[in-house]
């Protein structure tokens, strides 16, 4: 499918929608003038809608366009920001390589996954605390890095729509109907998201991705396939940038704190279509802080509405009748564990907080020779994986990464998808009012011994080594301690019933990756969209339609 298919009518009036928002500031948005005034008063002094989702990412997004194409009001709450305004300097993101305050959420340094180069901290800045687009959330021994805006995650990740292995998905998800998924939903999100390939003659010949060819060549020398991944990244705009006739955004080293041009993220997807439908407003800057179930069975909220730079503006109540989690793994898990452990809902199943897992994620580098460069212009888009799933011993599939720097580093990157077996564990931690995960360091250790097996046939093959510099101050060639992938803690089947309704309570459900037990063997967003419609379908048709 390309991604210049005609836009659709419900497409084009969400993301006018998204721009009228912009242009005058708005925190609410929506694209009929009536539907925010459709909530009424339910006699408690909250705000009455039929249909709240929170969050909007890609089980969110899913979730309200399915809602408001079968009429029912809905209301989204995303405690990010509208991401559709320029700054200062005419875009709206800022760039990798010099970041500023909007690259991070409320933090007074960057982040960033590659923290140095010669262990020198050449990536991150001192900021201003502010709601940017990129948080990495901390714990003990695990760190999660998430989005945060309209658009979640869809904001700021590499883009590649990759759908899982069909033997593993039914491994990981036994419960759920492959026939189905891979007939009807797999498709079905895919075209939702807008997913497009990469010109294969094209990339042979773009100075843009000699990385990949270089870390192909090298892949392929041990022995290793690689394959052309899908992205929503758009192929046709990207050529049009290395051609000079439109403004650079992958070409210009934007990827993690958000792309300017070209990526179709879901706010110009899903969401788009979702506010096209009329039934459907989204509340930005709005972050949900605790759920109980009132005496009639609807779910009353407490919502904290924020400014971008965190001052509390105010405190709302909304109450619905059908509530939609989709706050990911970790926002969803820590809303049901604070209802669960302070008795605001406490029916709620022992299983909430339990198989989560980092997708088995491990970053790593290769020191290349002198004569192998990677080239000074890299896309930020990666185009190909190594994969090595079907090895009984260590599966593992690999993004060939960009490290886009301006300049020739002679490294190749990547992003090690493995199996690891290991889960941990979210809990509620009262005295800091938040979910704390137990996961250790040793956890990971099956996943850093998969890695390294892959590695050092390459490496081998090549005569080449690890680059242990890249990763902060530490010497290390395997970046375990953080990760991009959450997945877990409502897990499916366990935490809800087979469709994502939550256990123990009506008309409440878990529609993001916290429903996935820790792993789906390749980056999850395609599975989780493609899941989520799975779920609404049957939601819709047997706990909604009628009602």
């Amino acid at each position: 499918m390309n991604a210049h298919q005609p836009l659709s009518r419900r497409r084009i009036l969400g993301l006018a929608a998204l721009g009228a928002a912009a242009l005058t500031g708005q925190t609410t948005i929506s694209a009929a003038p009536r539907a925010a005034a459709a909530t009424a008063a339910d006699g408690s002094g909250s705000t009455f809608v039929p249909a709240v989702v929170v969050g909007t990412g890609y089980g969110a997004a899913v979730s309200a366009l399915r809602l408001g194409e079968a009429g029912v009001s809905t209301l989204m709450l995303e405690m990010g920001q509208l991401w559709n305004q320029p700054g200062p300097d005419g875009n709206i993101f800022c760039g990798m390589l010099k970041p500023d305050k909007r690259s991070s959420w409320f933090k007074t340094r960057t982040e960033a996954p590659l923290g140095s180069f010669l262990w020198l901290d050449l990536a991150n800045r001192d900021i201003d605390p502010y709601a940017g687009v990129l948080d990495r959330v901390n714990f003990d021994q695990m760190s999660v890095y998430v989005g945060r805006g309209v658009g979640g995650g869809s904001l700021v990740n590499g883009g590649m729509a990759v759908t899982p292995r069909r033997s593993y998905f039914q491994e990981v998800l036994p419960q759920v109907d492959a026939d189905e998924m891979y007939g009807t939903y797999f498709p079905r999100a895919n075209s939702g998201l807008r997913v497009n390939n990469i010109d294969k003659d094209w990339f042979e010949q773009t100075e843009w991705y000699q990385f990949a060819r270089v870390a192909r060549q090298q892949a392929e020398s041990a022995g290793l396939k690689t394959t052309f991944v899908p992205n929503v990244y758009d192929w046709d705009y990207m050529r049009g940038e290395a051609d000079g006739t439109v403004p650079k955004s992958a070409l210009a080293a934007e990827v993690i704190y958000g792309n300017n041009h070209g990526k179709v993220s879901l706010d110009k997807s899903y969401l788009a279509a979702a506010l096209g439908t009329g039934k459907v407003t989204i509340e930005t800057l709005h972050q949900v802080k605790t759920i109980r179930q009132q005496n009639d069975g609807t779910y009353l909220l407490t919502v904290e509405q924020k400014d971008p730079d965190g001052k509390l503006l105010a405190t709302k109540e909304i109450s619905c009748r059908h509530l939609f989690l989709g706050a990911g793994s970790l926002g969803s898990t820590e809303l049901l564990l604070r209802a669960r452990e302070t008795g605001t809902l406490p029916a709620l199943s022992s299983a909430i907080g339990g198989g989560w897992g980092p997708n088995g994620n491990i970053m790593t580098a290769r020191a290349n020779h002198v004569w192998n460069p990677t080239g000074s212009k890299q896309s930020s888009i990666p185009a190909l994986g190594i994969d090595d799933w079907d090895n009984p011993d260590n599966p593992v599939f690999a993004e060939i990464a960009p490290m886009p720097a301006g300049l020739e580093t002679w490294v190749s990157l990547y992003l090690a998808i493995t199996k690891n077996p290991q889960r941990g564990t979210f809990v509620y931690d009262a005295a800091k009012d938040r979910a704390d995960l137990r996961w250790t360091r040793e956890q990971n250790a099956p996943a850093v011994a998969a890695a390294k097996s892959l590695f050092d046939r390459i490496n081998k093959a090549n005569t080449t080594i690890y680059r242990y510099d890249l990763f902060g101050k530490q010497i290390k060639a395997f970046a375990d301690d953080f990760c991009y992938h959450p997945l877990g803690g409502c897990v499916l089947g366990e935490a809800t019933d087979n469709y994502g309704r939550v256990s123990g309570y009506k008309n409440l459900y878990v529609t993001d990756g916290s429903l996935i037990p820790g792993s789906i063997g390749v980056n999850p967003f395609v599975t989780i969209t493609a899941l989520a419609e799975r779920n609404v379908e049957r939601v819709i048709k047997e706990d909604i339609a009628g009602s």
